[in-house]
């Protein structure tokens, strides 16, 4: 529970943000060309708000809504949100925004997108400035990647070390890297000591979307972080800091002997029937540069009584790149860059069925803060959705920035305005839309949580 309200509480914190830096970049850009603002809301408000100011002297009233899914502005004289169509049967005053000229109105429309874009550069120029970055170099894995089965299906090892895809070298495992692989025709790893050609099938991305499990994960040694008084460890004289790296003979990282240990259990009946006993094994580590070998029988649970280091960044290659105030910023707008070109190229993936499934509403963005409070990542994700919260608001649907911003393209193009009574159709249609899409979101989450 508490796990929940802490994420519950970075997504609140989260979008209050972004909500408001959006709508205020529409605030700000009617007041630049003198349209009037009605209202500024915090979240939706049918029927009631939780608070209501409007200073003296203002046009504007603020206020806070009941409902978390996003905010708005109600600007004079535009058919929005609100479909105060009534307003629109009265003539045109000054003040409004289908009086101004509709270069202006094109900027009104388009200021809550640049505005969450300049977001997300100036956190990722921060984050930078402040924790700099840091990844494990892939190509220096020394004991390689742990595939999943359908990595392994069509032709990675486990233990495979990630060169390259098409010929294009890898840096670090991340989402760029996945892609690399879902758009190569071959993947080249190193295995053993030969250079091996994996070749990816064209439908890899839809694979990859439909695995529960990640396609890979670093494999870092067995290295021991403690033992437990009086285990078979212990009594064995295995000590903090030995590194474990075979077991019963056969090479091993972390994940293998966990797996070893439990096909042991597993089999145990049919070890028994062939004369073997499966609580003996035998174990080679490294200590002080040496390896060294010892036998010793687990207990009845098939432990031998250590917990092994979890930290991984500890036990494998770490690069940190450090930023000062004037190189951060270049280096958060290529980041913001680099996302937004990933982001808008996975969109090709939301059509297919595996994409729809993929599709998640406020449970998913929930989840992807983490459980405990982690300034560094609240941040990073922030910039993240505020990324993803301007690239969905320009999208060309009736209803969303994009929207009025192709028929506010259409009218310079034509010259003709479209008729109040088309547009209030166009924005019933979209709205219809985006709840369709939102009842989707969250039906997946709901189906995710119960199954």
């Amino acid at each position: 529970m508490e796990t929940f309200f802490i994420r519950a509480l970075q997504l609140i914190m989260s979008l209050t943000l972004l909500v408001v830096i959006h709508e205020g970049g529409h605030f700000l850009f009617a007041r630049l060309f003198k349209v009037r603002v009605e209202k500024f809301s915090l979240f939706f408000d049918p029927w009631f708000a939780l608070f209501k100011f409007k200073p003296k002297n203002s046009d504007t009233e603020y206020s806070i809504g009941w409902l978390p899914l996003g905010g708005y502005v109600k600007i004079s004289g535009m058919i929005d949100e609100s479909m105060d169509t009534e307003q629109m049967k009265q003539p045109e005053q000054p003040w409004e925004f289908r009086s101004k000229p509709a270069y202006q109105r094109l900027m009104i429309m388009v200021g809550g997108v640049v505005f969450n874009f300049l977001l997300a550069l100036f956190i990722y120029s921060m984050i930078l400035f402040a924790w700099g970055d840091s990844y494990i170099p892939v190509q220096k894995v020394s004991q390689g990647m742990q595939f999943n089965e359908t990595a392994k299906a069509i032709g990675f090892r486990d233990g495979d070390i990630l060169l390259s895809a098409d010929g294009k070298d890898f840096l670090r495992y991340d989402g760029d890297m996945l892609r690399q692989i879902a758009d190569a025709r071959e993947v080249t790893v190193l295995r053993g000591n030969e250079k091996v050609a994996v070749y990816i099938p064209e439908d890899m991305m839809q694979r990859l979307m439909a695995d529960s499990v990640r396609f890979a994960y670093y494999r870092f040694p067995f290295v021991v972080d403690s033992v437990r008084a009086n285990s078979p460890a212990q009594l064995a004289g295995i000590q903090p800091g030995d590194s474990i790296v075979a077991l019963n003979g056969r090479s091993i990282a972390y994940y293998d002997f966990m797996n070893e240990m439990d096909s042991l259990k597993k089999n145990a009946t049919s070890l028994r029937a062939d004369s073997i006993d499966p609580h003996l094994v035998t174990i080679a580590y490294v200590r002080a540069g040496k390896v060294d070998t010892l036998s010793l029988a687990t207990d009845s649970l098939f432990k031998i009584g250590v917990i092994a280091q979890r930290d991984f960044t500890k036990l494998l290659p770490n690069i940190e790149v450090r930023y000062t105030l004037f190189s951060s910023i270049p280096a958060g707008i290529g980041l913001g860059v680099k996302t937004l070109k990933g982001y808008v190229g996975d969109m090709k993936y939301l059509f297919s069925k595996e994409g729809a499934k993929q599709l998640g509403g406020f449970g998913t963005i929930g989840s992807i803060f983490p459980a405990t409070w982690d300034w560094h990542q609240f941040w990073y994700m922030t910039a993240f959705l505020s990324i993803i919260l301007a690239f969905m608001n320009i999208l060309p649907i009736p209803a969303l920035d994009g929207g009025h911003v192709l028929f506010l393209l259409y009218e310079i193009v034509t010259r003709r305005k479209p008729s109040d009574k088309f547009m209030e159709y166009a924005q019933m249609v979209g709205m219809f839309l985006l709840f369709g899409l939102l009842i989707w979101a969250n039906f997946n989450d709901i189906l995710r949580f119960f199954f």
